[in-house]
């Protein structure tokens, strides 16, 4: 994994009401900011410092992802995300975040069998999964579902042992788009699809989702290529609330799929996975392209309760590099499908404004994933109560791999926050009857 080294720069703190002062290492990565390393702070000052919401604290050291919000860059062990999303597969980013290189041809046919050979899952999890009513949102059912794949596979749940790990990790990624393509059938009320080993990941997922056993079902390149560049865009973005929550429970020593099943709970927040869910509600909001201009003044007014979703992003200031790349898969399916859907032909005309409209560029709001991926997958046919659960089969590459690495991290301690308390101080018990 990567390390980090300790700059030849400290900082120095002073208590103004002691005057007492302590001096700070610096470590620096390969790039990005630097960090002040306080692991010490308390020990020396009986201070803790106070960051809500952990946005300017560095939890561990990583060497999978780097982020530079000002200049829209994404990277992959180094890689660029538009070149990984062009040129590779998913499976090929998977191998890569989770090994550190790039794979060989031999490396990377033997990885892909790996995880083919692993995307069947027991059969007694699809009587496991009938006990969720009908009309469970399949978030509810991916995640109970995960958590559970440790009864079932207990011979992988050995934390110390890396070939346990290993085929865990080979598991969770090859198993997570049937158990996603299962919740979405159950909910259907049709029956669910084997994987075929004869096609790809998102071959694959698109079969297990789509087909049904009436007649033979095609898989369209063009909507597949899609679905792998989605998998791809999602596999990992650093130390986001699912990472961390991933992180933090492994830290505790958790089996990995109660960890990768802490994820996808993480996830499944309105504030984090369900982004692009949100898109397609703002839009049937709009409800027509005519509506468009009252809405981008209800945006503009701070004191509306409407918000613009699908625009701007908290970590990417200028725009999102995921968002150039699938713009053209965006395009490329609506084409392919020929649609006349209402609700995507205001999509497409609400894109339009935001690249020329004056607000949208001053705010730097420009279109980001969250706005395309809704879009295609409704295109593809996709429910909005789905639209997460494909967030959580891209992301459980990454988060695999952010466990994998803390695992391995001889610094890595059970995580343990520490808080301002603001409540009572000590005070002395009444008795029921006295109070």
């Amino acid at each position: 994994m990567a390390d980090s080294q300790v700059s030849e720069k400290t900082v120095t703190l002073t208590d103004n009401s002691t005057g007492k002062s302590v001096t700070l290492p610096v470590r620096a990565g390969t790039i990005g900011p630097d960090v002040i390393d306080i692991s010490k702070l308390y020990a020396e000052t009986g201070m803790f410092t106070f960051d809500p919401g952990y946005g300017a604290t560095g939890s561990c050291v990583s060497g999978l992802t780097y982020i530079d919000g000002e200049e829209g860059i994404l990277l992959h062990r180094g890689y660029a995300i538009e070149d990984l999303a062009e040129k590779s597969d998913f499976l090929e980013v998977a191998y890569l975040l989770l090994d550190g290189d790039l794979p060989t041809a031999e490396e990377k046919a033997a990885f892909d069998t790996a995880i083919t050979r692993h995307t069947m899952v027991h059969e007694q999890l699809s009587i496991f999964l009938r006990g969720f009513r009908r009309d469970a949102h399949p978030m509810a059912i991916l995640c109970g579902v995960t958590g559970a794949l440790s009864a079932f596979y207990h011979d992988s749940t050995d934390i110390h042992d890396p070939q346990q790990r290993m085929i865990a990790s080979r598991r969770l990624i090859a198993k997570m788009p049937t158990l996603a393509a299962m919740a979405y059938k159950y909910s259907l009320g049709q029956p669910f699809n084997y994987p075929r080993n004869n096609l790809s990941y998102a071959e694959n997922f698109l079969y297990m989702c789509f087909a049904v056993p009436a007649e033979e079902y095609v898989v369209d390149p063009i909507l597949a290529d899609a679905m792998d560049k989605i998998l791809i865009l999602h596999a990992d973005h650093e130390q986001n609330a699912s990472t961390s929550t991933v992180r933090l429970a492994g830290s505790s020593g958790a089996n990995p799929f109660a960890c990768i099943a802490a994820g996808i709970a993480s996830l499944w927040g309105p504030a984090h996975g369900g982004a692009n869910e949100a898109v397609l509600n703002m839009l049937n909001e709009i409800g027509h392209k005519k509506n468009i201009p009252e809405y981008i003044e209800k945006a503009r007014d701070r004191d509306d309760p409407f918000r613009l979703f699908g625009f701007g992003h908290r970590v990417y200031k200028n725009f999102d590099p995921r968002a150039k790349v699938l713009r053209k898969a965006c395009h490329d399916v609506l084409g392919k499908l020929g649609i006349h859907d209402p609700l995507l032909e205001l999509a497409m005309e609400l894109e339009k404004i935001a690249i020329e409209d004056s607000y949208f560029i001053e705010k730097k709001l420009y279109p980001n994933v969250d706005f395309y991926s809704g879009i295609i997958l409704k295109a593809m046919g996709f429910p909005t109560s789905m639209f997460t659960v494909l967030f959580a089969v891209a992301r459980t590459t990454g988060w695999i791999a952010q466990w994998n690495e803390m695992i391995k991290d001889p610094a890595q301690r059970i995580g343990r926050p520490r808080q301002l308390y603001t409540g009572p101080e000590q005070r002395a018990f009444v008795d029921l009857a006295k109070r």
